[in-house]
């Protein structure tokens, strides 16, 4: 048997699979014993052992020694304010949460026309671009792409690696505070990428934020595209 089927890691497959069952209610409350979920999935029990623990890890299942695998029950959506402080740390926290924050990659790009239109930046200007990975007590709730002027955060990078936080890597260049200029949401079906950080089925809906960020002299400092899964988050939009 390969570790991987058409690209993707088997158990990967096994724990979308799973998922679905789970969002359908197919599955019951107790999973079926790991024999029967090999067989019924052509695999190995190892291969659905590592299934369960991932869909474990997300808090979708639990493992009670001696009776079996159960489903726990869904959790309502976090509410999640969107206004002119938007911040991930303080609206999770707010939850009673813990945040943490996550390069997934960074890279040196230029700014294509529209880039330049939300950073009032020249077309081809040197900016930095980040790709994060927001969660909360272990739970993966967005996955962002930031871009944020080089010359006037040459360390950016560096700083949000070190602070796992947007806000903290900012303060560390002397921005002490920003402010949300406009945001615009949408909802799409989510990318490869995106499902394989944040846990998600490939069917899976994603709510989609598009965002400038400016500083007090509403000078922009980031454009940033972030994508929320739609049964986790609700956006609440607040003046």
């Amino acid at each position: 048997m390969n570790d991987t089927d058409e690209g993707v890691t088997l158990w990967r497959r096994v724990a979308d699979r799973l998922r679905v069952g789970i969002a359908e209610g197919a599955l019951g409350d107790r999973l079926p014993p790991e024999t029967e979920l090999a067989e019924r999935y052509a695999v190995n029990r190892h291969t659905v052992r590592r299934a369960i623990q991932s869909l474990a890890a997300e808090g979708l299942l639990r493992s009670e020694r001696g009776r079996g695998t159960f489903v726990n029950a869904a959790s309502p959506r976090l509410s999640y304010p969107v206004g002119p402080r938007t911040r991930f740390s303080e609206n999770v926290t707010a939850h009673g949460q813990r945040p943490a924050g996550r390069l997934i990659r960074s890279e040196s790009v230029r700014a294509d026309k529209a880039l330049a239109a939300m950073l009032d930046c020249a077309t081809g200007a040197p900016l930095f671009r980040l790709d994060t990975l927001s969660v909360a007590n272990g739970l993966p709730l967005s996955v962002s792409t930031g871009f944020f002027p080089a010359d006037r955060f040459p360390a950016i990078v560096r700083h949000y690696a070190e602070t796992g936080s947007v806000t903290e890597a900012l303060k560390l260049h002397g921005l002490l505070d920003y402010r949300r200029l406009e945001t615009r949401i949408t909802a799409e079906h989510v990318q490869p990428i995106d499902a394989e950080h944040l846990h998600l089925p490939p069917d899976a809906i994603v709510l989609v934020s598009a965002a400038v960020d400016v500083d007090a002299d509403c000078r922009p400092i980031q454009a940033m595209r972030s994508r929320f899964p739609a049964d986790r988050m609700e956006l609440v939009f607040r003046p």
